[in-house]
């Protein structure tokens, strides 16, 4: 069945396809672009969040339609030795407000959900009900994909958006709550933190976090420590939603080899399924906008060429992310997994500039020794032993 034509087709409704989609909008009015989403909404059921100083004046100008909680009051952490407020601003963007945006953004017969794309190749997609979707170029974003070129952890979590009976008094988010029992799902070694956004004075959104060895996700067990965690706060009220996650934390791997896996000639990858993470955090927010900037500022590339642009790009955010999958395989390997949360306690005793730019992923090397020195549970001399033993070179990038 011939179909409609398009200038540019993005396969995955997404924060990376969505991103894209509102960059072309924005600054290529001319183009015309279709966003192919196999779920009926756009961003399925999520919430991004990030720090403001992750992204660029003209990534704050990206987001800036976009209807979102903002925190300019900083957030705070909280360890069994150590509590600090910081004052970098906070950002959270839920799905629901993602697709609405979008939709107000985007022209009629531009958003195709509820179906998926079938066959792919540098000129279209054939979707699930037979139609031909033609395209100058294609841009893949339909989510990370597991790969045996690819190694490390998880990060495993259950969110619970919450309204409070009476107001909650939560003045800024609690990014990182260490305060309670460190375990794990499936087995006792994890990383367990609690994650606390104030929506709005009677509204709150709770996510247990666990950095595991396993993929596991028990949602029952997580919803009952959920339930006293809040119990332990005083906090009762109606369950308006929940979110679960199982994100793969990279730690190493040939990333050549995992491009070559993903390859389909001409057709360009963008988002996770590109490797446009945070290694450590698992963050997309900061990358997905600059992906989507860049795409907007070279939107005449024909197939092939968007797609080695964006290949190279891939390839050198790997390369230059190398720090975060060394600190990765130093918590991974910790010798008491219940121990961790010591690498992230002295990490947020270091100054609040060098924090900043952890999560933006443009730490300096001045900020790479200081994260180094201290007293991980796994001294740093013993780590780099342990990686050189695996062939690991000392400065942690892996093959490319």
């Amino acid at each position: 069945m011939n179909g409609r034509q398009f200038d540019i087709v993005l396969l995955g409704g997404g924060l990376a396809g969505g991103m894209i989609a509102a960059a072309l909008a924005r600054g290529r009015p001319d183009l015309s672009v279709a966003v192919v989403e196999a779920q009926p909404v756009l961003g399925g059921n999520h919430r991004w969040s990030w720090f403001e100083s992750d992204l660029s004046p003209e990534g704050v100008d990206l987001l800036a339609p976009f209807a979102k909680t903002e925190w300019n009051g900083g957030y705070e952490v909280a360890f069994p030795g150590h509590r600090r407020t910081l004052s970098s601003p906070y950002r959270s963007l839920a799905s629901g407000d993602f697709d609405a945006q979008l939709r107000r953004l985007l022209p009629e017969g531009a958003i195709l959900t509820g179906h998926e794309a079938v066959t792919v190749d540098h000129a279209g997609t054939i979707l699930d009900n037979g139609e031909r979707i033609g395209a100058r170029a294609v841009i893949d974003c339909r989510g990370q994909a597991k790969s045996a070129h690819l190694s490390g952890g998880w990060q495993v979590f259950l969110g619970h958006h919450l309204r409070t009976s009476t107001p909650h008094g939560v003045e800024r988010p609690i990014i990182m709550d260490v305060t309670i029992e460190q375990v794990g799902i499936a087995d006792p070694g994890a990383y367990r933190f609690v994650y606390v956004l104030p929506l709005s004075p009677d509204e709150l959104f709770i996510e247990d976090t666990y950095y595991a060895d396993s993929p596991v996700l028990d949602r029952d067990l997580l919803t009952r420590r959920i339930e006293a965690y809040c119990a332990s706060h005083g906090w009762a009220g109606e369950l308006l939603g929940s979110e679960t996650g199982v994100l793969p934390v990279i730690t190493g791997g040939d990333f050549a080899a995992y491009q070559a896996e993903r390859r389909v000639e001409g057709v360009a990858r963008a988002g996770a399924l590109a490797g446009f993470t945070h290694p450590l955090t698992s963050y997309t927010m900061p990358f997905a906008v600059e992906t989507a900037l860049a795409i907007a500022r070279e939107a005449d590339l024909p197939a092939d060429r968007m797609a080695a642009m964006l290949e190279a790009r891939a390839q050198q955010h790997w390369r230059d992310t190398g720090f975060y999958r060394l600190l990765g395989k130093m918590l991974f390997g910790a010798a008491d997994p219940a121990r961790r949360w010591r690498i992230f306690e002295h990490f947020y005793r270091l100054p609040q500039g060098l924090i900043e730019r952890f999560y933006a992923a443009r730490s300096t090397p001045l900020d790479k020794a200081r994260i180094l020195m201290g007293k991980p549970p796994v001294p740093v001399t013993r780590a780099l032993g342990a990686l050189l033993q695996k062939g690991t070179p000392m400065n942690g990038q892996e093959a490319v």
